[in-house]
């Protein structure tokens, strides 16, 4: 098998995932380097994609092991190569599928880190007073209000058209991962928030010439190369408004939001079937973690403050 069949089999496949699947272009480029880090692996053992077998293919799992890459990502990796090879014996290219009765590494029994709705609203708070000027420190405070409000992925939010929420909208349409659109509310506070950060932008944008800024269709313009400011660039703001916070900044993520959002909707009785619709997940498998977070918490409460607990302090 020559390098360039490898390369237009690969290629192929990605094509059929974009088209039949709508995986988004993060996807792609992940199955991309999973199946490409296969096919070296392969190479050094005078194997290809072609003749690979089930012994190749628990080889190259027990290696991801020994580099000891997470669960997750040897996970993610089986379920690529999976996928190659469902679409390589569609295809014809294969008459067998080397993958088959091969078991994934067991799933992370971890639950999600989130945070409790006085550290969140103690977030919120510090949000509007990070930034150097009156509009950064609006923008701030729009973005966290939003990301709480929605449950948004960081790449839904840094991507938000400034359209989405022109006219005070109760509900915004959000574009998710492989071009999915869902609508979601907006707290009353989220939509102060955008008010208040849209007056101040369309300030600056039409004001004088020396200070005037270019009218961007980007919610969040910067310099960047796609034009909105990065989600790393938002990782690192989250760092700084825990820190102003006085929360330890080690614990305080974007998806930690993301998380809180759903276990505080969770708390307040909204039930799953919403939660799912509203974090964009296509499977509500995923949501079900969310209700193992709220009985952990329930359990640590009735662990530490029940009469009869023997965690309990004397009073």
């Amino acid at each position: 098998m020559t390098p360039k069949r490898t390369e237009n089999r690969i290629l192929q496949f990605l094509d059929s995932m974009r088209a039949e699947r709508n995986a988004a272009e993060n996807t792609i480029s992940a199955y991309a380097r999973d199946i490409g880090d296969l096919v070296t692996f392969l190479e050094k053992n005078g194997r290809t994609l072609d003749n690979a077998d089930r012994q190749d293919i628990l080889d190259y799992m027990h290696l991801l092991n020994q580099r000891r890459l997470s669960v997750a990502t040897r996970g993610r990796r089986l379920s690529a190569i999976r996928q190659f090879y469902r679409f390589a014996l569609d295809s014809g290219w294969r008459s067998d599928d080397p993958t088959q009765r091969i078991t994934g590494p067991g799933r992370s029994k971890s639950l999600p880190h989130t945070i409790s709705e006085d550290d969140t609203e103690k977030i919120l708070t510090a949000a509007g007073q990070v930034g150097k000027s009156p509009l950064e420190r609006a923008r701030n405070d729009c973005m966290f209000q939003l990301l709480y409000a929605t449950g948004m992925r960081v790449s839904e939010l840094v991507s938000l058209p400034a359209s989405t929420v022109r006219g005070n909208p109760e509900m915004i349409l959000v574009r998710g991962k492989g071009g999915k659109e869902r609508m979601v509310p907006l707290s009353t506070p989220s939509r102060l928030a955008v008010l208040a950060y849209l007056k101040l932008r369309d300030d600056q944008e039409t004001g004088t010439a020396k200070s005037r800024t270019k009218r961007s269709d980007f919610l969040f313009p910067s310099r960047s190369r796609r034009g909105h400011m990065t989600r790393e660039r938002f990782y690192l703001l989250t760092k700084q408004v825990a820190s102003t916070a006085g929360l330890d900044r080690e614990h305080v993520t974007p998806h930690v939001l993301r998380h809180a959002f759903a276990t505080h909707l969770l708390a307040h009785g909204a039930d799953l079937r919403t939660i799912q619709v509203l974090l964009g997940h296509s499977d509500i498998s995923t949501t079900e973690i969310y209700t193992h977070v709220l009985n952990h918490r329930m359990k640590h409460l009735v662990l530490t403050n029940h009469p009869l607990s023997n965690n309990r302090k004397p009073g």
